[in-house]
């Protein structure tokens, strides 16, 4: 819906959450110098240079172009060894929110992702269902740590193209049939 030149988003319709899903994104690239030696060392492993670095806790993701994904994957298991960190992923770098959600997720099942707005705090939250306890406990990781990461990338280093001024929140569940 467009009002004075501004994008507004109206969660309710269907259209709306389609396109809410399909804007551009933009990851921020702002580098520490530990995040660009390991830039220099994914190029060494996999001949390839990573679209983007990001260290989040005690994760390291590596974000990669589609066509370069399958073969840096194969080096994960090296790299894991050698840098002494198994919370290291690589994942595809898209430009829209759908699309970059799936690659957050590439082990378990998504079944369903929904927009909601939350009444108490305002907040969009994004609720990624999928059919078993056993894929959603894989999908936050242990103590919940993998999907707080994420929800801390999406806070400090996402921004959405036409709406610039709000955050969303990341939620996994169970979907029932």
């Amino acid at each position: 819906m467009l009002k004075n030149n501004i994008y507004m988003l109206d969660i309710n319709s269907i259209d709306s959450t389609d396109s809410f899903f399909n804007q551009r994104l933009h990851i921020k690239k702002k580098y520490t110098n530990r995040e660009i030696l390991l830039y220099h060392y994914f190029y060494q492993r996999c001949k390839r240079y990573p679209k983007n670095i990001i260290l989040i806790s005690n994760f390291v993701f590596f974000f990669v172009d589609s066509r370069d994904y399958f073969k840096a994957k194969l080096s994960l298991p090296l790299m894991r060894r050698q840098l002494r960190v198994k919370k290291l992923l690589i994942i595809r770098e898209e430009k829209t929110l759908l699309r970059l959600l799936y690659n957050f997720f590439p082990d378990p099942y998504v079944h369903d992702i929904r927009v909601h707005r939350n009444v108490y705090s305002g907040k969009i939250e994004i609720i990624v269902g999928f059919l078993s306890f056993v894929e959603r406990g894989i999908a936050i990781g242990c103590r919940g740590e993998y999907i707080k990461a994420v929800n801390k990338l999406f806070e400090k280093n996402v921004s959405f193209g036409e709406n610039k001024g709000f955050q969303v929140n990341i939620k996994c569940e169970v979907v029932k049939l």
